[in-house]
C-alpha cells in the first residue's frame, strides 16, 4: 500500500493550524495549497493553480446557487416566510412548548426558503428566541432548539448543500432534492418529540388552548400555500423537464417576486431590492468561495494521490459497506465539529465517494448520509458553526447551550443511524418520482 511522507501532509496540518488561529477556512485552504506548490513541490506552477481556480467556477449548474439564495431572501422580505410561520403556529401552537414546536416546523419548511443552516439559524435567533424568552423559555433552551432545528434546513430541498453535493458527485440534482424529504422530515419529527418531552417536564406554555378547527387550519394552509408549495414545485418542474436546476433557480426568484409583490403585497422593489441583492451577494460569495477553495485543496490531494491511498486503506480494513458507512459517520462528525459544512462536504466527498461506489453504496444515499452527518457536527462542540451563530446572536453562554443541546444531538444521531442502515429511507422518494434504477429500488 502506498504511503505519504510527512512533508506531503504538511498542508493538511496547516489548514487546521490556520483555522484554529482564527483564519477563515477559505483562506486556510487557499494558503495551504499555495504553500505546498510554492515551497514544497514546485512541479506545478502557481499560475496553473490559479487557472484551475477560475475553471472551477465555470459551471452553468453553479448558477443554481445564487438563484436559490436570492429566492430565499425574496421570501423573507416578501412576507412568504411570515405566512409559513403563521401556518406552523396554527398546527403546533396547541402542543406543550408550542413556540418551540413552531421553531422546529418552521426550520423544516424553511428548507425551501433559505436553503442554509446558518441563514435559518440567524433568522430564527432574531425572530423566535426573544419571543420564546418572553413566554417563559430559558435562553439556553431557545438557543439550543433554534440551532438544532436549523440542522434540518439544508437537508430539505432546495438546500444549498444538496446542490453542492450534486455538483461534486455529478449526480442528478432532482434525485438528490427528492431524497432529502424523508431524512429532513425524520429529523424534524425526532426533535419535536424531544421538545414535547422537555416541555411537559418543565411545563412550558402553549400558544393556543386547543387544536384549531379544521376550517381554520385549511384557511391558513390556503393563505400559506404559495410558500408551502415552493419546494415541491421546483422538483416537479425538474422531473418533467420544464427547466434545468439553474433555470429552476431563476424561476424560483421570479415566482417569489410575483408572490411577494402581487399576492402578499409585502415586497417593495424600491425598498427591498438593494437588501435582497446584498443578501444574495453575501450568501453566494460565502458558498462559492468555499467551493472554489475546497476544489483547489482537492487538486493538492489529487496531486499527492491521497484519494487512492485513503480508498486502499479503507478497503483493506473492511469490504462491508455498512462498516464503511459507520467509519464515514465518525470521520464526518469530527470534521463537522471543526469545519463549516460546505467545506467539510467539499473535502470529504472526493476522498470517500469513490470508495463508497466501489463498495456498492448508492451515490444519493451516501450524499444524504454525509450531509445529515455534517449538519449534526454543526451543532456539536467545540466549534459547531450553528452553535456559534446562535450563541453569538442570542448572547447565550456556550456552556449553558451545551447542557441544553445534547438531547437534540442524540435524537439526530438516531436518525442518522436509521438512514445509514436503511437506505430505502433515502432512496424511496427519488425512486418513486424518477423511476427505479435497473428496475429495482437502489439499496
Amino acid at each position: 500500500m502506498a504511503t505519504l511522507s510527512f512533508v506531503n501532509l504538511i498542508p493538511i496540518f496547516l489548514v487546521f493550524i490556520l483555522y484554529f488561529l482564527g483564519m477563515p477556512i477559505v483562506y486556510a485552504l487557499f494558503g495551504s495549497t499555495f504553500f505546498y506548490f510554492y515551497f514544497i513541490n514546485n512541479g506545478v506552477q502557481p499560475w496553473t493553480i490559479l487557472q484551475k481556480v477560475m475553471n472551477s467556477t465555470q459551471s452553468f449548474s453553479m448558477l443554481a446557487i445564487p438563484f436559490f439564495v436570492m429566492s430565499g431572501s425574496v421570501m423573507n422580505f416578501g412576507g412568504i416566510a411570515d405566512k409559513m410561520m403563521d401556518f406552523c403556529e396554527c398546527v403546533t401552537g396547541h402542543m406543550k412548548g408550542g413556540l418551540a414546536q413552531v421553531n422546529v416546523l418552521l426550520s423544516m419548511l424553511m428548507g425551501g426558503c433559505s436553503g442554509s443552516a446558518n441563514a435559518d439559524c440567524a433568522m430564527q435567533s432574531k425572530m423566535l428566541v426573544p419571543e420564546m424568552e418572553k413566554r417563559g423559555y430559558s435562553k439556553a433552551f431557545a438557543a439550543a432548539i433554534t440551532a438544532s432545528s436549523s440542522a434540518a434546513t439544508p437537508v430539505i430541498p432546495p438546500g444549498v448543500n444538496l446542490i453542492v453535493y450534486s455538483l461534486i458527485a455529478q449526480a442528478s440534482l432532482g434525485r438528490i432534492f427528492a431524497a432529502g424529504y424523508v431524512p429532513g422530515i425524520m429529523m424534524s419529527i425526532s426533535m419535536m418529540i424531544v421538545v414535547s418531552i422537555i416541555a411537559h417536564k418543565r411545563n412550558y406554555p402553549t400558544t393556543r388552548d386547543k387544536f384549531p378547527p379544521m376550517k381554520t387550519v385549511l384557511k391558513q394552509a390556503f393563505i400559506s400555500f404559495w410558500g408551502l408549495f415552493f419546494p415541491f414545485g421546483i422538483i416537479i418542474g425538474m422531473r418533467f423537464g420544464l427547466f434545468t436546476p439553474a433555470e429552476g433557480g431563476a424561476f424560483a426568484v421570479l415566482y417569489c417576486f410575483v408572490i411577494g409583490k402581487f399576492v402578499y403585497k409585502k415586497l417593495s422593489f424600491k425598498k427591498h431590492f438593494i437588501p435582497i441583492l446584498l443578501d444574495t451577494i453575501a450568501g453566494t460569495s460565502s458558498v462559492v468561495l468555499i467551493m472554489v477553495s475546497a476544489s483547489t485543496f482537492g487538486n493538492y490531494m489529487s496531486y499527492i494521490n491521497l484519494p487512492k491511498i485513503v480508498a486502499s486503506s479503507i478497503t483493506s480494513l473492511t469490504s462491508n459497506k455498512y462498516v464503511f458507512l459507520m467509519l464515514v459517520n465518525v470521520v464526518l462528525l469530527v470534521m463537522g465539529m471543526f469545519l463549516e459544512g460546505g467545506a467539510a462536504l467539499m473535502i470529504a466527498t472526493p476522498l470517500l465517494l469513490p470508495v463508497a461506489q466501489s463498495l456498492g453504496v448508492d451515490t444519493i444515499h451516501f450524499g444524504l448520509v454525509c450531509i445529515v452527518n455534517i449538519m449534526i457536527g454543526g451543532i456539536t462542540p467545540p466549534f459547531g458553526s450553528m452553535m456559534f451563530t446562535t450563541c453569538g446572536i442570542t448572547g447565550c453562554p456556550i456552556s449553558k447551550f451545551i447542557k441544553e443541546v445534547w438531547p437534540f444531538i442524540v435524537c439526530l444521531f438516531i436518525v442518522l443511524l436509521l438512514i445509514t442502515f436503511i437506505p430505502v429511507l433515502v432512496t424511496v422518494v427519488p425512486d418513486l418520482i424518477y423511476g427505479l434504477i435497473n428496475g429495482s429500488i437502489s439499496m
